[in-house]
C-alpha cells in the first residue's frame, strides 16, 4: 500500500486537530475527529451491534480510516460517537458541524434525528442544544447513502470502476466534525467584499438576532447593524498578491460572541493590456495565471488530506517551481487549504464537481480530436435530462460560491469541465456573475465553448499549441495541457501507466517539459495567452504525469528548471510597454 510520510506518522486521537475554519474562529471549539464506530448494513435500521471502528474523517474506501471496504450503492455506512462535554462548554445554543458527508447523510442526536444532507463537498451543521436536555452527554448517529455515479448527484471524478482519468469511489466523513458552543445572539455568517477600485471594503454579518455588531479592523472599530452592509474605507491600502500574500486581520462582536477573521485587498477582471490584447488582469495590471492541475488527492486518504502539513507542502512545492496559481480540480477542498493558498500566495482557480447521468463519450471526449463544441441546451447529449439535478447542481454551485466568497484566492469560477454534466453554461455563467461580480469566470473548461463568461478555455494534449487571437471581450486561457508520464517504481499506484507522452527518465521528462515551454507556451504568452495550466501536480492513481509522485515522496521535475521556465513565460507575457520600461 502506498503511504504518504504524513499518513506514516498519522496519530488517531489527534487527526486533523487545526480549527477547521480560519475566516470564522471561536474560542469555543471540540474537535470530534478521530476513533467512531462504524457499520455497513443492507436496510436503513440501525444496527444494534457495530462492525468496528473507524477513523474519522477518513473514508472507510481510505486505507487510513482503518476499515478498507467499499460501500455499495444500496448500502448504508452508519458511525456512532459518544461524547461528554467538558465543563463550561455549553453556552445558550451548542452546533455540530459537518465539513463534508458523501453523498446523503442523516444526522441523530440522541435518538433524534437533526439534520438530512444531500451533497458530498460542502459542509452543513444542526442545533444539538435542545437533544441534550439539559446535560452534556450526546450520543452522535450518522447514516450515510453513496450511489456514486448511479444517480445525478454531485460525484466529481469518482467513479465505480475506476481508472484511467476516473479514481476510486469513496463514501461518508471526509473532513473534519466538531462541535462549538454559541450565546443565543451570535454571528451565523459574514460576508467580505473588498472593493479594490474604491479603496474600501464592504463588510456583512447574518446574526440570529438583530443587533449592533462592533468590527475592529486595520486600526480602526466600526459600529454597525446586523443584517446591513458597511463599507469601511481602506485609504493607502496593502494589495494581496502572490509575490505579496498580505492579510489584514478582523474581528467581530455581536452581543457577547466573538469571531476572528481575515481579507485582502485584490481585484479580479478581464480587460486590454498595453498592446491591445486581452488579458487577465490582477490589482488594475495584466497578470500572468502560470498553474497546475490539482485534483487534491492522497494515496492514503483519498479526499482527506493525512494532514494540515501534507495541504502545505503541495502549495510550497509548487510555489518552489515558480507557479501562482492551482486550478483545483472537480474537489471543493476544506477551508483550511484555502487560507494556506491565501496566506503563501496562491491564486486558486475553483471548478465545481460535476454531477449528472451517464456521460456519452462522444459528448466528452471526441472534442478533444475534433474541435468540434455542442450546443449545451440538448441535456440528452450533455446527460442531464433530469430537472430535479439540474436544479441540485444549480443550488449546490450557489452554495459552492458562498461558502467560498471570503477567500483571497480564488480568482476564478469554473462550473463546467470537458461537458461532463455541462448544461445552460452561457446561463450560468450570468448566474455565478450575479452571486459575485468580484471574480472572473470560466463557464466551460476545455470545449462545448458557448461564448460566454471571460475566457477562452483550452484544452490541448495531443497537438502543438498554436495561438490563435479571438476577437470580444475574453482573454485566452490554456486551461489543461502537458500530461508528461514517468514512473517511479516504488511511489507508483499501480501496474497501470495511463499519461499523454512517456519519458524513462527524469532526465527526459525534463527535457520534454523545457521543450513544450519554450517552443510552443512562452512564445504563445508573448502573442496573447493569459493563463497556462500544466497537467499536473502529482500522480492520481494510475495517472502517472504529475510533477510529483501520488505520495509525494519524489520530485520528479528539476524545480530550478521549472521555476525558470514559469520565470520566462510570466516575462514574455508582460506588455512590450511595460518590458520597454523595465529595460530602462
Amino acid at each position: 500500500m502506498l503511504k504518504t510520510i504524513w499518513g506514516e506518522q498519522l496519530q488517531p486521537e489527534a487527526v486533523l486537530p487545526e480549527y477547521p475554519r480560519p475566516q470564522f474562529r471561536r474560542d469555543s471549539y471540540w474537535n470530534l475527529n478521530g476513533v467512531w464506530e462504524y457499520a455497513i448494513t443492507e436496510s436503513d435500521v440501525q444496527p444494534e451491534t457495530f462492525d468496528g471502528t473507524i477513523i474519522v474523517p477518513f473514508s472507510p474506501e481510505a486505507p487510513l480510516s482503518g476499515v478498507g471496504r467499499k460501500l455499495r450503492p444500496r448500502q448504508f455506512l452508519w458511525y456512532r460517537r459518544r461524547v461528554t462535554l467538558p465543563v463550561g462548554f455549553v453556552k445558550a445554543r451548542t452546533l455540530l458541524h459537518f465539513g463534508a458527508v458523501d453523498q446523503e447523510a442523516a444526522v441523530f442526536v440522541n435518538g433524534e434525528q437533526l439534520a438530512h444532507h444531500i451533497g458530498g463537498y460542502l459542509p452543513f451543521s444542526c442545533d444539538v442544544t435542545d437533544a441534550l436536555h439539559g446535560g452534556s452527554e450526546l450520543t452522535v448517529v450518522v447514516c450515510v447513502r453513496d450511489v456514486t455515479e448511479e444517480s445525478y448527484h454531485t460525484r466529481g471524478k469518482q467513479k465505480t470502476a475506476r481508472g484511467g482519468i476516473w479514481y476510486t469511489p469513496q463514501s461518508g466523513i471526509w473532513q473534519t466534525v466538531w462541535l462549538e458552543s454559541v450565546p443565543k445572539t451570535h454571528i451565523r455568517s459574514l460576508r467580505i467584499t473588498p472593493l479594490f477600485d474604491e479603496e474600501a471594503v464592504e463588510l456583512r454579518v447574518q446574526t440570529s438576532l438583530p443587533c449592533a455588531c462592533v468590527a475592529r479592523l486595520d486600526g480602526r472599530t466600526v459600529t454597525f447593524c446586523s443584517g446591513t452592509s458597511i463599507r469601511v474605507p481602506m485609504p493607502a491600502f496593502h494589495a494581496w498578491s502572490p509575490e505579496d500574500p498580505y492579510l489584514y486581520d478582523l474581528s467581530l462582536e455581536a452581543g457577547e460572541d466573538r469571531v476572528e477573521s481575515y481579507f485582502a485587498m485584490r481585484s479580479f477582471a478581464v480587460r486590454q493590456d498595453g498592446d491591445g490584447l486581452m488579458r487577465l488582469f490582477l490589482n488594475g495590471r495584466p497578470y500572468f495565471h502560470t498553474g497546475v492541475l490539482d485534483q487534491g488527492y492522497w494515496p492514503d486518504g483519498l479526499y482527506t488530506a493525512p494532514s494540515d502539513a501534507a495541504m502545505v507542502n503541495d502549495i510550497e512545492q509548487m510555489k518552489r517551481m515558480g507557479f501562482n496559481m492551482l486550478r483545483k480540480h472537480i474537489k471543493i477542498e476544506p477551508l483550511r487549504w484555502y487560507y494556506h493558498c491565501d496566506r503563501l500566495g496562491m491564486l486558486v482557480w475553483q471548478d465545481m464537481p460535476n454531477g449528472g447521468g451517464d456521460y456519452l463519450p462522444l459528448t466528452i471526449s471526441a472534442p478533444l480530436i475534433t474541435g468540434r463544441h455542442r450546443d449545451d441546451h440538448d441535456y440528452v447529449r450533455f446527460a442531464r435530462e433530469d430537472a430535479a439535478g439540474r436544479r441540485e447542481f444549480l443550488q449546490e454551485l450557489e452554495e459552492m460560491i458562498e461558502h467560498l466568497y471570503n477567500c483571497p484566492c480564488i480568482a476564478m469560477w469554473v462550473p463546467f469541465n470537458e461537458g461532463w454534466g455541462q448544461f445552460d453554461a452561457r446561463e450560468t455563467a450570468e448566474r455565478i456573475r450575479a452571486l459575485d461580480p468580484t471574480r472572473t469566470v470560466d463557464h466551460a473548461s476545455g470545449w462545448h465553448d458557448q461564448g460566454a463568461g471571460d475566457v477562452k478555455s483550452l484544452h490541448v494534449y495531443f497537438r502543438a499549441y498554436r495561438h490563435k487571437q479571438y476577437s470580444g471581450s475574453r482573454a485566452v486561457v490554456l486551461s489543461e495541457f502537458g500530461g508528461y508520464n514517468h514512473r517511479v517504481n516504488g511511489h507508483a499506484y499501480s501496474k497501470k501507466d495511463f499519461g499523454y507522452r512517456r519519458y524513462k527518465t527524469p532526465e527526459a521528462l525534463c527535457f520534454a517539459v523545457q521543450d513544450l515551454y519554450i517552443r510552443q507556451i512562452i512564445p504563445a504568452a508573448a502573442r496573447g495567452l493569459s493563463a497556462a495550466v500544466y497537467t499536473q501536480l502529482s500522480d492520481v492513481e494510475d495517472e502517472l504525469n504529475g510533477l510529483m509522485t501520488y505520495d509525494r515522496a519524489v520530485v520528479k521535475m528539476d524545480v530550478q528548471a521549472m521555476r525558470d521556465l514559469n520565470e520566462a513565460l510570466v516575462a514574455a507575457a508582460a506588455p512590450e510597454s511595460a518590458q520597454q520600461e523595465g529595460s530602462r
